[in-house]
């Protein structure tokens, strides 16, 4: 079984910076993607960023791509998303996930209706002046 560990969320100002890590831990058999997803209040789950843990391939949804990064940190278990130029409307509670499915994009658009395996207690960003 998979344990996920989010850090990083905090509160920043318009067109700031912010940096979240996922620790992951336990058993990674069949772990095939890494994703982030996020929810904020009234709206619903979002599929923001999902990358391939066998060749780095990325899925990124519209409204962040050229602002956000998903990478693998150069700590062995760790995956970032590096989220530049924040907006307002980029305030939620950011959850770390990990998937079987076989792309990024399946992980990040099915994710969201069908689930994915292994989910983190997510970390709260908030986007405010």
């Amino acid at each position: 079984q998979v344990q996920l560990a989010e850090s990083g969320g905090g509160l920043v100002q318009p067109g700031g910076s912010l940096r979240l890590s996922c620790l992951v831990s336990g058993s990674t058999v069949g772990m095939f993607q890494v994703g982030w997803f996020r929810q904020a209040p009234g709206n619903e789950q979002e599929g923001v960023a999902c990358i391939s843990v066998l060749d780095g391939s990325t899925y990124y949804t519209n409204s962040v791509k050229g602002r956000f990064t998903i990478a693998r940190d150069n700590a062995e278990n760790t995956w970032y998303l590096q989220m530049n130029s924040l907006k307002p409307e980029d305030t939620a509670v950011y959850h770390c996930a990990t998937d079987s499915r076989d792309t990024p994009q399946n992980m990040c658009v099915r994710g969201v209706a069908l689930g994915v395996d292994s989910w983190g207690k997510g970390t709260p960003v908030t986007v405010s002046s």
